[in-house]
Formats: structure tokens, sequence, C-alpha cells
């Protein structure tokens, strides 16, 4: 019997110690499993891209600021440049009118699970230039979905020399699996249009352990009124944080609202998550303010919610009748942008939202916008109408009016050789708030306009910089 105790007993301490060994075994490799999931690799280009795998650079394509697009061949590996060993990045920034694309600009993504950048608080590079150039944007966090993390630092002065810079991480504990590694914007507005070279060598994540974040802010430092909408989201935008950096300067940064704490002072009415997304739950007005690093950022969004939004009318004619060129009731013909952003003049910045399934075009800052559909151009010839919709939420000034005007390219299609535009036609001067209102207007009213073969633009004037909603805008007859 006594040997049987001893048995039992041994066989139990053994047990135990095989549990406890498997216990402990089996923490040690989740650790170890948890650490490898996403590798802490700094180096991103050191004379060839590091661990970003076969499929890494993507420039941007055309969008609704540029409807042509950065210049897909402006990146490259350059191995008769560089600031230390056999390479670096090169970017060819094209010409203004270069038809391939009018500047250069793109990301560096990895092709892969992303990295762990936690450990690090910089992202450094050396860089230099073929003249005295100023690049509009260079950072990092830009993976295009789903862009969580965005750091950039705007207006970068390159010389003819060698220098390094960098660009501070506002919060890198929030990195864990990044996939952004680089991104850049150059184009040729200090150069009267003509191209030129840079290089970037060097590039990757540092700990340097002497930057010093300062302060921050939202909607730009300013307090900014929005009225919207139940389950109409609004971001918030204009997120900027400024650090001290290890040359005793102070530098900022356009951040992603990520990086920001949030609160609502009336939660009943909206809500804000972690990413800095505003949305609204009932009629009234909330306040919402962010920290950064434990402190208040400047700058608010105030909510004023109006309710339940009633979308506008919906189509009924037959849509053999009709070319449309914003609508969810037909099929739209291409449209290049629905709003040009033509610089310097225009202030409308677009906000676009859809509710209930309906898209509509939220134009705020609105003093006038160009909507254009130029590949290709519409053939009006046979409508007789151009219909749309129109909403102010705000208040309407006394003597405002809505006007509008339409560009025909003309037989070869393309704008300024041989174009046609109507003078500006009063679509209302009795506009109303708070409730939709819809145009027909005549075509052939359009004075000026020489053809409607060839139609590539609408444009829409009057505003006082206030915020209007617009849908369904087609041609019919």
């Amino acid at each position: 019997m006594k040997n049987k105790i001893l048995n039992k007993l041994k066989i139990s301490s053994l047990l135990l110690l095989v549990i406890m060994t498997n216990v402990n075994c089996d923490r040690e490799l989740s650790d170890e499993a948890k650490d490898a999931t996403f590798p802490k690799t700094a180096e991103v280009f050191t004379d060839t891209p590091v661990g970003m795998g076969t499929n890494f650079y993507f420039p941007y394509g055309p969008d609704a600021n540029n409807p042509v697009g950065s210049k897909f061949s402006a990146w490259s590996v350059d191995t008769d440049v560089s600031y230390k060993g056999n390479a670096s990045m090169r970017f060819d920034v094209p010409n203004a009118t270069d038809p391939q694309g009018n500047y250069a600009g793109g990301i560096l993504r990895v092709d892969g699970t992303g990295r762990d950048l936690t450990g690090y608080d910089a992202l450094t590079f050396w860089a230099k230039a073929s003249q005295g150039v100023t690049i509009g944007e260079i950072g990092f966090g830009e993976d295009f979905y789903p862009n969580k993390y965005i750091t950039t630092m705007t207006n970068i002065s390159l010389g003819t020399a060698w220098t390094k810079y960098i660009i501070p991480i506002p919060n890198a504990s929030k990195l864990v699996q990044e996939k952004g590694m680089f991104r850049y914007s150059a184009g040729t507005q200090g150069t009267n249009g003509m191209g030129y070279t840079f290089w970037i060598d060097e590039l990757k994540f540092e700990k340097l352990g002497n930057i010093l974040p300062l302060q921050a802010s939202i909607m730009n430092g300013a307090n900014v009124t929005r009225s919207t909408f139940v389950g109409v989201e609004i971001p918030v935008t204009g997120a900027i944080a400024t650090f001290n950096m290890p040359n005793g300067s102070n530098q900022s940064v356009n951040i992603s609202p990520a990086f920001l704490n949030f609160t609502s002072s009336n939660s009943s009415v909206a809500t804000v998550n972690d990413a800095g997304v505003v949305i609204p739950i009932a009629a009234g007005t909330a306040t919402i303010t962010a920290t950064f690093n434990g402190q208040p950022a400047t700058g608010s969004l105030i909510i004023n919610c109006q309710g339940v939004f009633v979308n506008a009318p919906v189509p009924t004619i037959n849509s053999a009748n009709v070319i449309s060129i914003f609508s969810n009731a037909y099929t739209n013909v291409p449209v290049n942008y629905y709003n040009g952003y033509w610089a310097p003049w225009q202030t409308t910045q677009s906000n676009d939202f859809s509710v209930a399934g309906d898209n509509v075009l939220n134009y705020t800052n609105f003093n006038f916008v160009g909507i254009e559909f130029s590949s290709p151009t519409v053939n009006a010839t046979s409508m007789t109408h151009l219909h749309l919709d129109v909403f102010i939420p705000g208040a309407v000034a006394p003597g405002r009016r809505l006007e509008l005007r339409l560009t025909d390219f003309g037989t070869n299609g393309v704008y300024g050789v041989d174009d046609s535009q109507s003078l500006p036609y009063v679509v209302s001067n009795n506009l109303v708030s708070q409730s939709w209102m819809s145009f027909e207007i005549p075509l052939n009213q359009q004075t000026g306009l020489n053809s409607r073969s060839h139609l590539a633009q609408i444009i829409l004037l009057g505003g006082d910089n206030s915020t209007i909603y617009v849908d369904n805008i087609y041609f019919h007859n």
C-alpha cells in the first residue's frame, strides 16, 4: 500500500510538472507568436525596398480634384545617385502639361500583414533635389484602406545637397499593424509648371527619444458649426499636431483624427467614434472636442442636428428620355468630377453623404462649383430641360439667388478651343430653406450656348459661403 501511494504521488507530481511545463511553454509561445505576428522592421528603403514584398508601389490615380492624376512612372530606383550605399529612390516630377500625369504622387505599402511600429517615434530620411524646390506632402500611414493613421508633413523645402528630415509619429502605441510606410505628393506649383527630380535615401523608422509633443488642434483650430441630420455622418477634419524637434524647432504635421481622443458634450444628440466620425442620432446640438497626449486640442465641431433627413423627390420620368449626371434613380453617364475645385477663386468644398441608399451632393462654403462630364461629352440636342433638386439647410440671405451656366466643348470635345458657354441663367431668386426645391431649366433659354451636342460642364453659382445639397441632376425631354 505504501508503494502504491508513493507511486501515485510520483505520477501526480509528474503530471503536475508536465501541466506546469505545458502552461509555461504555451505562455512563452503565445508571447513569441504575438511578437512574431507583425515584424518590427525599421528600414523601408536602403539601396532597395526592405521587407515590402513584390507589389508595394501604388501611384495616385485621377480624383475629383485632379482628373488627370499622377504620373505612374514617376518613382524608380536610381543606382547612380545615393546618400549611402549604392542606390536611392528617384522621383521624376513631370511638367504640368504632361498628358501621362501632371504631378508625382503615391504610396509605398507593405505587401503583407503590416509592421509593428510601436517602438519608434519618427520616420526619417535623407533627401535632395535637382534644384531648390518645395515638396507638397511627405508622410506615412496611407494604405488606401482604412487610412486610419495618416501623418503628413507639408511644404518640405529640398535643396541640392543631401539633408536629413524627420517626421514625428503622433502616437506610436496605435501603430501595431501598419502597412502604409510612405506617401508623397509633389507638383510644379513653385517651378512655373516645369518638372524636376528629387531623391530619397535611408528611409526608415527610428527611436530618437528627443521629440516632444506640444499641442494639437481639430478643424484647423476653429470652432466650426455644421448643420446635419440623423444618421448623416460628419468626419472631424483639420487635425494638426505640433512637436518640439531634436534641433529645437517646432514642427507641425497633419494627422489622422484617430490619433486623438474625442468627447461629445451631448451623446444623446451625437456620438463620435475613435476615428473622429460623428454620428448624429437625434435633433439638438452637441459639441465635439478632442485631447492629444492628455491635453485639450484647440478647435471644436459643433453639430446642429435638425432631425430626420427627408430625401429629394424620386424622379418618375422614363429613363429612355433621360441623360443622367447624378441620380440614384438612373444610370449616370461617366462624370470626371462633381466638384472641380477651380482655384484660386472657388471656396466650395464637398462633404457628400448618403441617406437610406440615396447619394446626395453636399457643397459647403459654396460660392460656385463646376461639374464636368467630358470623357465623353454629352449630346443633349434631343433634350429640352435640365432638372435638379436643391436643398438649403441654413437660413437664406435676403436677395440670394441661384444661377447656372452650361459649357459645350465644341466639335473636338476639348476645353478651350471652340467652346461655347451660356450666360448666367437665374434658376431661382426665390430660394427657401429646409425644403427641397425642384427646378426645370429650359435648354433653349441658355443664351450664348452655340450647341448642345458636346455638353461637358454644369456650373452652379450664387453661393454665400453657406451649404447646399443637390440631387437628381439630369437632362430630359
